[in-house]
This record gives structure tokens, C-alpha cells and sequence, in this order.
């Protein structure tokens, strides 16, 4: 985690940047995934402009990526920013400045649908759905205010929503691995 690439967004009257910010890191993550046998979970992301509290929950206008210099290199020569060229700026790797802070950027899910909750149980305790609403209400519903991108899965076809926050500042690198969407539970990034 000694150097950086910034992705800054380019204005465009027609596509505001939160849309381009959820294309970018689209891409970012189907690369992230189709390289993943040499990147293995060596690259994490941050978003310096993002706004994670109060009514604007955004992720701004700049994605950076964190990793080796190699590992950044790697996956800049892979052009998987195809077709986001004419929307984005990549700048050039750079080393991280000496006495940057560290933080954890990581996605978090929440249980957001009871109804989703509802059939689960149903499922795996055989009850019916009556049964089943009675023991999960709508009141279980829980909602993140937190920025976020929309994604749609691969696998399910289905839009959601990923919500990330970026955690407290702490004064030392916390080791780890980057999930393919370039964010950690418990591994760090330098902040700055």
C-alpha cells in the first residue's frame, strides 16, 4: 500500500457523477475480479470526496486506488477503463506521501428487506408465511445512511445498492486482504 492512482471524474452535463462514480467502480470490480489470480486482493479503493454523514451521502467525484506500484501498473495496463475514458481522468501512480493517516473502507449490508428475512426463515425452519411474518415485522427493517454506488449482480441480474464507509482515522497500516469490489473489513488504506 505504497502507492496510488486517482480516478477523478470529468463533468458531463448529461450524466451526473454519482451515475458515473456507480459505471466507474462497475468496471472497477469486474476487473478486480477477472484479474484477480494476479491481483489477489492486493488492491483496495477510497473515496476522498466522500460525504458519509448528514443528508448528502455521497462518494464525490474521485475514486483512488491503493496498492504496490506493480499492482497498480498491472491492472492500468489491463485497459479495463475502457468505454469510461471520455468520463474519467486517470492520474498518473504515485507514491502515498509520507505521514498519511491510515483508515478501513468497507462495505456494509444491511438487513434491509424483511420481507427477504421472512423467506429465509421460512425456509430453512419449514414454517409458513403467516408464522413467519409474525416472527420478523416490518419494524426489523434497518436503513444505512451512508453513501453508496448501485451495482447489478452477475450472478442474480439484480440491481443493489453497495454502502461504504470509511472508518476512523487510526496512525498505523492495519494489514489484509481487499475483497474484488476493493474494500476490507479489517485491512487498511492510507488516507490523506
Amino acid at each position: 500500500m505504497d502507492h496510488y492512482v486517482d480516478i477523478t471524474l470529468r463533468p458531463d452535463p448529461d450524466f451526473p457523477a454519482p451515475l458515473l462514480m456507480n459505471a466507474l467502480f462497475a468496471k472497477l470490480h469486474r476487473a478486480l475480479v477477472s484479474h484477480s489470480a494476479q491481483l489477489g486482493g492486493r488492491l483496495g479503493a477510497s473515496f476522498p470526496g466522500h460525504v458519509g454523514t448528514g443528508r448528502a451521502l455521497q462518494l464525490g467525484e474521485r475514486l483512488r486506488l491503493h496498492g504496490e506500484a506493480s499492482a497498480l501498473d498491472t491492472l492500468l495496463a489491463s485497459d479495463w477503463l475502457s468505454g469510461m475514458r471520455d468520463h474519467s481522468l486517470p492520474a498518473p501512480v504515485a507514491p502515498v506521501p509520507a505521514g498519511a493517516q491510515h483508515r478501513v473502507v468497507r462495505r456494509v449490508q444491511a438487513q434491509s428487506s424483511p420481507e427477504r428475512l421472512r423467506r429465509r426463515l421460512a425456509r430453512r425452519h419449514q414454517l409458513d408465511a403467516a408464522e413467519a411474518a409474525q416472527r420478523i415485522p416490518d419494524s426489523v427493517a434497518q436503513t444505512l445512511r451512508l453513501p453508496w454506488v448501485q451495482l447489478r449482480s452477475s450472478s442474480t441480474d439484480q440491481n443493489f445498492r453497495l454502502f461504504i464507509e470509511h472508518g476512523p482515522l487510526l496512525p498505523h497500516p492495519l494489514p489484509g486482504t481487499f475483497s474484488p469490489y476493493g474494500l476490507s473489513l479489517g485491512a487498511t488504506v492510507p488516507w490523506f
